[in-house]
C-alpha cells in the first residue's frame, strides 16, 4: 500500500487572493480525506502567504486523517509544532522569493542544528521527515540526525523531458530509495508530480507516500476535488496496489 498526502496550500492561496474567508482550506482537507487521502499536507510559510496559523490549528481539530505540516527549520516554527503537535514534520528550505520549494534541504551543511531540532520534535511524538534532493550524502545525513524519514525532492525527474523510465533523474530515486530502505528511513516523494507522472514514482517498492498539491487542486478546477483526489489515489494504487 502507497500513501497520499494531499497539499491544499493552494486552496489558501485562491481564498487569500481576494481577502476573503472562502474557499474553506477546513472543508477541501476533510473533502480530500474523504475521497482517498491518507494524510493533509499544509506547508506554514514564514510570510504567511498561503496558509494561516488559524488553519493550522483547525486542521489538527477537524481532520480524521493525519496532518504533515512543511516548515521552515527555525524556532518559530518549531514552537509553534510544539504548540500544535501534528503527526508529522517536514522540514524544507525556505526561500522568501521563491514560487515553490526550489530544492532540497542541505542536512549536511546544517547538520548539528537538523539534528537538534528533529530529536527535540520527536521527543515529543511528532515526527520528522526531511525534505532533501535524491543525493546520498544528504540521505546519510538524515540517517545521522536520526529522521524518521524522508522527502526525496521529485522535481528534476519531472522538468525532465526524457522518457519516465528513461530518465536519468528517474533512476537517481530508484537507487535512492534503495539506499534509505537500507538505512531504515521511511521514503516519501513530492514536489511537481502529476496525473502523467506518479505512476513510476509509485511503483518504486520502497516508496511510502506521496504528497502532491498544485497537480490535485488545478485538476479539481475541471473535475472537483473530490474526482481529482480519489483519481490520483487510483493512479497510484494501481501501480502498487
Amino acid at each position: 500500500m502507497i500513501r497520499l498526502g494531499v497539499n491544499i496550500d493552494h486552496i489558501a492561496t485562491v481564498r487569500n487572493a481576494r481577502g476573503e474567508e472562502f474557499p474553506s482550506v477546513i472543508e477541501a482537507g476533510l473533502v480530500a480525506e474523504t475521497n482517498g487521502a491518507d494524510l493533509i499536507t499544509a506547508h506554514l510559510r514564514e510570510d504567511r502567504r498561503h496558509m494561516r496559523d488559524s488553519d493550522i490549528r483547525l486542521l489538527r481539530q477537524t481532520l480524521k486523517t493525519q496532518l504533515n505540516l512543511e516548515m521552515a527549520a527555525i524556532p518559530e516554527m518549531v514552537d509553534f509544532a510544539l504548540e500544535v503537535r501534528p503527526d508529522f514534520v517536514c522540514l524544507v528550505p525556505e526561500k522568501r522569493h521563491e514560487l515553490t520549494t526550489e530544492g532540497g534541504l542541505n542536512v549536511l551543511n546544517n547538520f548539528e542544528y537538523i539534528a537538534r531540532i528533529t530529536e527535540q520534535l520527536q521527543a515529543n511524538d511528532i515526527k520528522v521527515s526531511l525534505f532533501i534532493d535524491p543525493d546520498m550524502e544528504q540521505i546519510t545525513a538524515a540517517s545521522d540526525a536520526n529522521a524518521y524519514a524522508i522527502e526525496l525532492h521529485t522535481g528534476k525527474y519531472a522538468a525532465s523531458k526524457q522518457a519516465y523510465y528513461n530518465n536519468d533523474e528517474y533512476y537517481k530515486i530508484k537507487d535512492m530509495c534503495e539506499l534509505a530502505d537500507s538505512l531504515e528511513l521511511v521514503v516519501n516523494a513530492g514536489h511537481g508530480l502529476t496525473y502523467h507522472n506518479v505512476k513510476p514514482i509509485a511503483k518504486l517498492p520502497q516508496m511510502h507516500e506521496l504528497n502532491i498539491g498544485f497537480a490535485i487542486i488545478a485538476q479539481s478546477l475541471f473535475w472537483g476535488l473530490p474526482r481529482a483526489v480519489s483519481t490520483m489515489k487510483q493512479l497510484m494504487l494501481e501501480e502498487r496496489g
